[in-house]
């Protein structure tokens, strides 16, 4: 498994566990034994928490795609100039490679052409 798969991996967990604490923070709420008013300003209390940690997480995640979207990219532009240079060196090889070939060919017809 690569680097980012484990990065998103954790990622995932945290954002699960974060849910899982709401979710059980919310049911502990609504089942104590509290006035309806208490209770009710709990959850407002807990909702906008859960909002702030939410957008926190929505934060953190698009930074860590931007940053994954960023490095993709470089290294694709990475990818890219090395390909260029192979593809430049290789034409550079067959262009001599041909040029020794007509050499040779023509030092041949010289050699047949005496005899």
């Amino acid at each position: 498994m690569c680097d980012k798969d484990k990065d998103n991996d954790i990622a995932v967990s945290a954002m699960l566990m974060v849910a899982g604490g709401i979710l059980g923070a919310g049911i502990a709420l609504l089942l104590a034994p509290k006035s309806g008013q208490r209770t009710r300003r709990d959850i407002m209390r807990t909702a906008k928490k859960v909002k702030s940690r939410a957008e926190e997480a929505v934060d953190d995640l698009s930074v860590n795609i931007n940053d994954l979207v960023e490095s993709i990219g470089d290294k694709t532009d990475d990818l890219l100039d090395k390909g260029k240079d192979i593809a430049g060196s290789a034409r550079k090889d067959l262009i001599r490679l041909i040029e020794e070939g007509a050499s040779r060919l023509e030092k041949f017809r010289t050699k047949l052409s005496r005899m």
